[in-house]
């Protein structure tokens, strides 16, 4: 009980601390209506961070030898528990790029915002998020579209739509003659929709998978969407809900599946996925969940999964890959723990020059989570 009530003083502590840390950026820009240039951020602050970030550390550390013998093993504090303060912090994740956070705070309030979604991303990326609130307004594109698709499938997305500042390209049409896998469309409507290796679960299958069950579709989340393709199927042909998870890396992504009719999240893998507890019927992972993803990141976001999804629900893996000697020791063990019923389990080899150099296999599957856990 003690241990607990401290650790949350110091974790309220670390959050009044953020806060005045924010403020002082703000208050720089307030003084005058033009800008100053950035200044460092004041030792006092930092060393009062650092402060409280030692006594988190010091309350949480994980001491085997020094617990072993006076203490029982229950009491000593499991490294699962404190993990995910580091890929997924609560409070604390801000202060740890001051420099970052400086940059984005320094703005003219009530103004026009800075046009910086590259620091954003980094700032999310790195767990600031959500990014501290500012008071100042969004840019919007300088000619908005006079008219949006009213399709899931347009033949075009207006360029109008996005500001291209920070991209080398400035159409869709470059984009999909660049990136044809991203930005068509309609690339990934077939494999989709047809059976052409046992990788494949056409939708018509699934839907009919689950009908089967009585387990029925109506809300979901595609991890990873890209310009949400998948959440397009699903709304045209069966009235499924999907939220798209995407970043904009390098392409405007986020914007691509809003024109598109579509809800865009802008999280990162590594994000709590923001809807309650057992109120997704279906979440799907795509080709940006794979081995690059460091393993408790991953091994956090399934269990995410397992949070949203209601009982009944399914996890869809699509195409998978790692290495065929990891999916059998690290990556299949991980996703088994979940104790979910396997529907589909299919596993193919990556015949891509990168996937036969280092000896990789896709895996494909659909696991629906049990209707009750105790």
């Amino acid at each position: 009980m003690g241990f607990t009530m401290g650790l949350n003083f110091v974790l309220l502590l670390v959050m009044v601390a953020t806060n005045i840390l924010s403020l002082y950026h703000l208050s720089s820009t307030v003084q005058s209506p033009n800008p100053p240039p950035p200044v460092p951020v004041p030792d006092h602050l930092l060393r009062q961070l650092n402060t409280i970030r030692a006594s988190i550390n010091h309350l949480t550390r994980h001491n085997p030898s020094s617990s072993s013998t006076t203490a029982e093993p229950s009491s000593a504090v499991p490294r699962d528990l404190i993990l995910h303060s580091q890929i997924g912090p609560i409070a604390s994740s801000c202060h740890n790029h001051p420099d970052l956070l400086h940059r984005y705070m320094n703005y003219t309030p009530f103004s026009t915002c800075p046009y910086d979604p590259d620091l954003q991303e980094t700032l999310i990326l790195n767990g600031c998020h959500p990014l501290p609130r500012r008071r100042c307004f969004s840019r919007t594109p300088s000619k908005p579209p006079s008219s949006l698709p009213l399709t899931h499938f347009p033949t075009s997305l207006p360029d109008s739509g996005v500001i291209w500042n920070k991209y080398s390209c400035k159409s869709f049409a470059c984009l999909s003659q660049n990136n044809p896998t991203g930005f068509d469309l309609n690339a990934q409507r077939s494999s989709l929709q047809k059976y052409t290796s046992e990788l494949d679960l056409p939708l018509t299958q699934f839907m009919q998978l689950a009908k089967s069950a009585n387990s029925p579709i109506r809300l979901g989340i595609d991890i990873g969407g890209g310009t949400g393709t998948f959440a397009a199927l699903m709304k045209k042909s069966y009235n499924v809900t999907m939220l798209t998870t995407t970043m904009n890396v390098n392409a405007p992504y986020n914007e691509a599946v809003a024109l598109r009719g579509l809800v865009p999240l802008h999280v990162p893998l590594q994000q709590r996925f923001p809807v309650f507890d057992g109120t997704m019927d279906l979440v799907r992972c795509g080709r940006a969940v794979n081995r690059w993803i460091p393993l408790s990141v991953m091994e956090f976001m399934f269990y995410d999964v397992d949070r949203v999804l209601r009982g009944g629900g399914y996890l869809w893996v699509d195409r998978f890959f790692s290495k065929a000697v990891d999916l059998e020791k690290i990556y299949g063990p991980l996703i088994g723990k979940l104790g979910y019923k396997k529907v589909k389990w299919a596993v193919a080899n990556k015949t891509d020059p990168s996937g036969l150099k280092h000896g990789e296999v896709y895996l494909s599957a659909l696991l629906q989570k049990p209707v009750s856990k105790s």
